[in-house]
């Protein structure tokens, strides 16, 4: 407990969680959380996020351009913020269909590394990377915190599924929220990033990475080493301008 009080707050229910929570996504088969009027709606709005950022007006804009009423809207009671979820949950979901490793020999760190880098390039090649620090604002709002938390330890588990880990011990816990933490602060730091290619937000990566001594494995110290960065975190953040 000690050492989850050292992480800021907003990570510390992920963790909590997580030291009691297990989830696989590979043992079920999930049902599509949507139905298709939702999924329509939101997958059209999501279209015009570059232009109107996570807004209303992006949400209405895109039912107008599947045929449905300006009302229709009504179907979404947090508003924009349904369509940053909507967004999460369908880049998680098909992450598995965006990377192929060429090799069986790459390891399960260096495949952690590729699948972290391709759900970020993600936010570029979908257009809302500009817009993204409007989503980070809308997930920080007490009553949708819980459900960013979900979707960011779901992602944690969906990459280690990806890059092939198979471990069952307590370090299945570990790694996750680990790894939650590492995608969390990179993807801060990507909004703030001007460097071409955001090769500052990959070198960023890989420092945090190597924090993890066997990505992987069981590591006694994770969750001291989490508690680390996390205050290295909101340093470097503040020291760019970002109000935490």
């Amino acid at each position: 407990m000690r050492n989850i009080l050292r992480v800021p707050p907003t990570i510390r229910p992920l963790l909590l969680h997580a030291s009691r929570a297990p989830y696989h996504s590979y043992e079920h088969v999930q049902p599509s959380p949507y139905r298709e009027a939702e999924r329509e709606i939101l997958s059209a709005g999501l279209t015009h996020v570059p232009t109107h950022g996570f807004t209303h007006e992006a949400l209405t804009t895109g039912a107008k351009d599947v045929g449905y009423l300006e009302v229709s809207t009504n179907l979404f009671p947090k508003g924009p913020f349904e369509l940053v979820n909507y967004y999460l949950v369908t880049q998680r979901l098909g992450l598995k269909d965006r990377i192929q490793f060429p090799s069986e020999k790459m390891g399960v760190g260096a495949r952690v590394r590729s699948l972290v880098l391709e759900r970020l390039r993600a936010n570029v090649d979908s257009g809302v990377q500009p817009r993204w620090q409007e989503a980070l604002a809308l997930m920080s709002l007490a009553e949708n915190i819980p459900a960013s938390l979900r979707e960011l330890r779901d992602l944690s588990d969906e990459i280690w599924f990806l890059a092939g880990d198979t471990a069952v011990d307590s370090s299945w816990y570990t790694k996750r929220a680990s790894l939650a933490g590492i995608y969390a602060a990179t993807e801060v730091y990507q909004t703030t990033d001007q460097s071409a290619d955001f090769r500052d937000t990959e070198e960023f990566l890989d420092r945090r990475l190597e924090g993890l001594r066997t990505v992987g494995s069981a590591m006694g110290n994770t969750m001291e080493w989490v508690g680390f960065q996390g205050g290295a975190l909101v340093n470097l953040l503040r020291s760019k301008g970002v109000r935490i």
